[in-house]
């Protein structure tokens, strides 16, 4: 099925982004934005099962991954220049509103499309990464600071670290590494370990994903390194200064969020889905449904692929109903 789904270069925002798409020209566009360490390739599923519903899907290679340009500097990878990267593609496309699915940073992205230009979006679907309020007085890395230099999102911030220790294994290795994990808590490696290296991958591989379809993200990621990608945890300082003026907004589009009990962090009194349950986050974001999904881990969207794309469906299709 995915053989049917047509790649071109979109020059948008001043760089050309790689854009994969599907399904009638004249149907509803959904965009889909992928997160780390992934490609367009990471929504095959939503893409077929949602065109075959009469949806207009399109999912790019955000910027710095795959096919699409990779800026070398981590201040071209701010939300201000990744949203401006999504509205590019509502204009080539000529839609002044589409519906926006977005996984981990996709739908950190889809947040802050949400808060810039509510007029653009007819509706958003966050998976695995809930809104979250600007702390005014800290920063996203002093946060991460917090939990020690094992952190991940620490580890990420020094330009060329991750990137050396991702070089002392094989792609696919490294993407084993990142897609297959189960862990429910914070990824945090022990003193004087790389992440990369602390990850463990499953002797047998999981029912969802096949070695061929690693390799695919593996083959991309040969070609176009990591640097591209790091650079969106790099820019996190820059978002958190760029996203003052939006201080206690609250997202009015019409939102649903997805997540797997087991995602990453979930687990403990301050994890994500005690937040997620809690009144905060339907505070900050009062048209909002949540679905979590029993069994299901970070990458949702391809490991519990049927019941995501149905749960998008309804949704979208309701929000079509209501607006006609």
């Amino acid at each position: 099925m995915t053989s049917e789904v047509k790649e071109q270069r979109v020059k948008s925002n001043g760089i050309w982004l790689n854009v994969a798409e599907k399904g009638d020209e004249d149907g509803p566009l959904v965009l889909l934005l992928h997160g780390f360490p992934e490609t367009w390739f990471s929504w095959r599923h939503q893409i077929d099962f949602l065109s075959s519903h009469g949806y207009h899907v399109v999912a790019p290679d955000l910027r710095g991954y795959a096919e699409s340009d990779s800026p070398p500097s981590y201040e071209s990878y701010t939300v201000s220049h990744l949203v401006a990267d999504v509205i590019g593609l509502l204009d080539h496309y000529g839609t002044a509103q589409a519906f926006v699915a977005g996984h981990d940073w996709g739908a950190i992205i889809g947040w802050c499309l949400c808060l810039f230009r509510p007029d653009r979006v007819k509706g958003f679907i966050s998976l695995s990464v809930p809104y979250f309020p600007r702390d005014p007085k800290l920063k996203p890395s002093e946060f991460f600071k917090s939990f020690g230099d094992g952190v991940y999102i620490s580890q990420f911030q020094k330009p060329g670290r991750a990137e050396a220790a991702f070089a002392k294994h094989d792609c696919l290795t490294v993407m084993k590494k990142f897609l297959l994990v189960t862990r429910t808590d914070y990824l945090v490696a022990p003193p004087d370990t790389e992440i990369i290296d602390h990850l463990e991958i499953p002797s047998t591989l999981p029912d969802w994903i096949t070695e061929e379809e690693i390799q695919v993200y593996a083959d991309k990621f040969q070609r176009s390194g990591f640097t591209g990608p790091l650079n969106y945890y790099r820019a996190m300082d820059m978002n958190w200064e760029i996203l003052a003026p939006w201080q206690d907004s609250k997202i009015v589009v019409p939102t649903k969020f997805i997540a797997g009990n087991k995602d990453i962090g979930n687990e403990g009194p301050n994890g994500t889905m005690e937040y997620v349950k809690g009144e905060m986050f339907k505070r900050i974001v009062p048209n909002l449904e949540i679905t979590v999904i029993e069994d299901g881990h970070h990458f949702i969207h391809q490991e519990k692929s049927k019941q995501v794309s149905e749960e998008i469906l309804s949704f979208l299709n309701k929000l079509l109903h209501t607006s006609e």
